[in-house]
């Protein structure tokens, strides 16, 4: 028989065992001289680097970041598509965190609470993200977990997007005084312009590429020459392994697919280009057979669509849950049921363009948001009044004037909400749902009305946490572009 002691102390050791893994980081954030289009700006760069350094967990991974901000303005990161259960605090946008003053550190603590996937973070306030300050995030599944493919010789991550010669403070200067964005100058490919990047391979081998488009304002399309890409997983949801040509990437958006290198050893070029622009902008990196010598491909570059929004919207509806794999616990997808739950509430969320006190603005339901003094979280945890009132958002466009107000929607603890995004723009428009995974039910034309409801997906539509809806003027049909999700609160 042990004695107590010695049971007192195994149980401690077995605890101590049970708890998920920690990774630290220390970030440095200054600004630096960077060339991405072959003249100097000023970029934002983490621990000297632009991108920022990639963070590599596993599910349920306690991950502690402390950035040191060294700009000479307050600076806040945030984790695109990384769920905050019960920490929403550590989202690191104005409306949950303080700013980290200059000369100050802040801590970052958070879980990857049954998550996979691919995600990046960026800054959020003052158009610093502009200027760069962003890199990507990989989560993968705990080894016991079984994944839906044979693990890839090699795992790249591509971060995309709308580059401007413009620096950070000139592009948030031109809204500021009420005015449009100019068009983007360039595309990036991991904080390079064209040819870049490359990506060796060897030949017969399989290889997972994850794509996010970290841009400020424009879809794009990657392709590469003369393979397929095999779509697995979107935003932390394993996907049915549907061949793709190429792929549209929306603003915010992250994509994982395989591509087999299965041609001739040669090099080839990986596109990405501009959707719904006049002109389009390209840019190009190398995937690098290792036995091909430097020979470059005889096939011509890969064509990609331009401005063809019905294919866009056809490709976005092909995208499906793949119900019979394991997400981040070892159950089927499916096993959620998420279409045998009633939603308690509809809102519908209507973006558009309009103009108080003479200058641009952008509303949401005729409200455009005005930020407070003091962030909201920090306001609702300590209770402090007259910062804002819940529920001042209204659920749905009112046709009233467009005003100025720190509005907040309201809902109650695992409410299952109905969202319908309505966009009757002249653009795409991106919606990021903070903090949430939700479901894509519906992605058409039209009004919406409740009688839509009969065509929603309820078996295995895609749960993600950022989603584009297209605008009357790109559409063969004159109506609002609409897309229905539905998310639980908690």
């Amino acid at each position: 028989m042990p004695s107590p002691a010695a049971l007192c102390v195994f149980l401690l050791l077995a605890a101590a065992r049970a708890e998920d893994p920690y990774r630290f980081y220390t970030w440095n954030v200054t600004f630096g001289d960077v060339y991405p289009l072959g003249v100097k700006q000023q970029g934002i760069l983490i621990n000297g680097q632009f991108p920022g350094p990639q963070i590599d967990a596993v599910t349920n991974d306690n991950i502690v970041i402390n950035v040191f901000n060294n700009l000479p303005a307050p600076f806040l990161l945030s984790w695109q598509g990384i769920q905050q259960r019960r920490s929403s605090w550590q989202d690191g946008v104005y409306g949950t965190n303080c700013p980290i003053p200059p000369g100050g550190n802040f801590t970052y603590n958070m879980q990857f609470k049954d998550q996979i996937g691919s995600y990046y973070y960026f800054p959020s306030l003052a158009f610093h993200k502009a200027a760069g300050g962003y890199g990507g995030i990989r989560v993968l599944s705990r080894p016991r977990i079984p994944v839906p493919f044979d693990p890839p010789a090699g795992d790249f991550t591509i971060l995309a997007g709308d580059w401007f010669k413009l620096n950070h403070t000139d592009l948030k200067g031109i809204l500021d005084s009420g005015n449009d964005l100019p068009f983007p100058d360039g595309l990036l490919i991991n904080g390079h312009g064209s040819n870049g990047n490359r990506f060796t391979v060897d030949q017969g081998k399989t290889y997972r590429f994850r794509v996010s488009n970290v841009g400020i304002s424009t879809s794009v399309n990657i392709r590469i020459q003369g393979h397929s890409l095999l779509l697995v997983e979107v935003e932390g949801s394993h996907t049915m392994q549907n061949t793709y040509s190429s792929l549209d990437v929306h603003l915010g958006q992250s994509y994982s697919f395989l591509v087999t290198t299965d041609q001739p050893p040669q090099d080839y070029t990986i596109v990405v280009s501009t959707r719904f622009t006049n002109p389009v902008l390209t840019n190009t990196a190398m995937l690098h057979y290792s036995n091909s010598n430097g020979v470059p491909a005889a096939l011509p570059p890969p064509p990609g669509p331009t401005i063809e929004i019905d294919w866009s919207l056809n490709q976005a509806r092909s995208i499906r849950w793949n119900l019979t794999a394991s997400g981040p616990r070892p159950n089927p997808q499916g096993s959620y049921h998420y279409g045998q739950v009633n939603t308690t509430r509809t809102m519908r969320l209507a973006n558009s363009r309009v103009t108080i006190n003479g200058k641009l603005r952008y509303a949401v339901n005729s409200v455009s948001f005005v930020p407070a003094d003091t962030p909201l979280k920090v306001a609702d945890f300590y209770n402090i009044q007259g910062v804002f009132t819940p529920g001042s958002m209204p659920d749905a466009l009112s046709g009233g004037p467009a005003y100025l107000q720190t509005a907040v929607m309201a809902s109650n603890m695992r409410d299952y909400v109905e969202v319908v995004f309505e966009n009757a723009e002249g653009s795409v428009q991106s919606w990021h749902i903070d903090g949430y995974a939700f479901w894509v039910v519906g992605m058409d034309g039209g009004q919406w009305t409740p009688a839509s409801r009969q065509n929603y997906n309820l078996r295995d539509a895609i749960a993600r946490y950022t989603l584009q809806v297209c605008s009357p003027s790109m559409t063969s049909k004159l109506c609002k572009g609409t897309t229905v999700s539905e998310l639980c609160a908690s």
